[in-house]
């Protein structure tokens, strides 16, 4: 990792003296201390115990290219282009867009161990501690514009839910129109962005953070009840990599196939994953908002929103969905 050389040293979880790591690295004792400095620069937290050394309680599990690339079935590994792996980076999304400005095509996709200003939705900060959750971004091409992407945000939570029943997770759902959640509690989340012609060729960024093994210390920014896979897996965490090679073996097929098939063939799966299936809901766009029962989505990926009035089509955009209970 270019921050420092020790934590591949350190991944183990286990205790390591500084001699040790002088001994393994080949240098002073005093470049060792001021690499053990930087950690605390990523987040993580040393346990240091005199006589015995310094550890990360509990270990990390690093990403690692190969790994994943191991891991992918064969329709996946043919689907994808380029993988970029990074130890800190603004957003992975912003990278994946600035990659499609450069001109690189469809099948690129860029992960990393931290994020800096990573993103979520409404503008708000995605949480990113350090070698703890995973934030993925995958860039492709369409042809048809915003038009051809109508319900694919909700496809791609469909991917992600199954990538995680693969990977031993059950019961994981979805939260119109881009929440992953367990247990009532935010698991993960995607975020399109879009670049190019509206109305024609154009570059999507599909992408997705989960919450794999957060620290409690690292979520006091997070304004709504979460959790992550390791709690969700009673307290096993399932693997970052395998996790990751999980997600691109549904992601890319099903991006690969989406323009020609549209969101119709997820819709079904979508639907047996509502965590709000006909339940009183409030919906929230700036001052306005609006209440009503959820009753699934259409074909298009649209909410649809039973009121007095009927039942009305709810687009994507701005909007926040609640419980109707949590606004009472």
């Amino acid at each position: 990792m270019p921050k420092t050389t020790l934590l591949p040293l350190l991944a183990d979880g286990e205790f390591h003296s500084g001699e040790e790591f002088a001994q393994a690295l080949g240098v002073s004792r005093t470049a060792v201390w001021k690499q053990l400095q930087r950690l605390t620069e990523l987040g993580l937290e040393l346990e240091a115990i005199r006589g015995r050394g310094y550890r990360i309680r509990g270990g990390l599990e690093l990403l690692d290219v190969s790994s994943v690339r191991r891991e992918l079935t064969p329709m996946a590994s043919q689907l994808l282009q380029q993988f970029d792996l990074h130890s800190v980076i603004d957003s992975t999304n912003a990278e994946a867009l600035r990659q499609a400005e450069a001109g690189t095509g469809a099948g690129y996709v860029c992960s990393a161990e931290q994020q800096t200003a990573g993103r979520g939705r409404r503008g708000r900060q995605w949480v990113s501690p350090f070698a703890r959750n995973l934030y993925l971004s995958l860039l492709w091409e369409f042809e048809g514009g915003a038009a051809a992407l109508e319900g694919l945000s909700l496809a791609v939570g469909v991917a992600v839910t199954q990538a995680l029943e693969d990977c031993g997770l059950e019961a994981a759902q979805l939260k119109w129109p881009n929440d992953i959640l367990h247990d009532d509690a935010k698991l993960g989340g995607v975020l399109l962005e879009m670049s190019g012609d509206a109305a024609g060729p154009c570059a999507v960024v599909l992408g997705v953070g989960i919450n794999v093994a957060m620290p409690a210390s690292a979520a006091g920014g997070i304004d709504q009840q979460w959790t992550d896979l390791t709690t969700a897996n009673n307290g096993v965490s399932p693997g970052r990599n395998r996790v990751m090679a999980a997600l691109l073996n549904h992601l890319l097929p099903m991006v690969a196939q989406f323009e020609t098939t549209g969101f119709v063939p997820w819709r079904e799966a979508w639907m047996q994953r509502d965590a709000f299936a006909d339940s009183p809901v409030i919906l929230s766009s700036g001052d306005q908002r609006q209440a009503g029962t959820a009753r699934g989505v259409n074909e298009r990926g649209a909410l649809q929103l039973e009121t007095s009035l009927g039942v009305q089509s709810i687009y994507g955009g701005e909007i926040s969905m609640r419980p109707a209970a949590d606004n009472a």
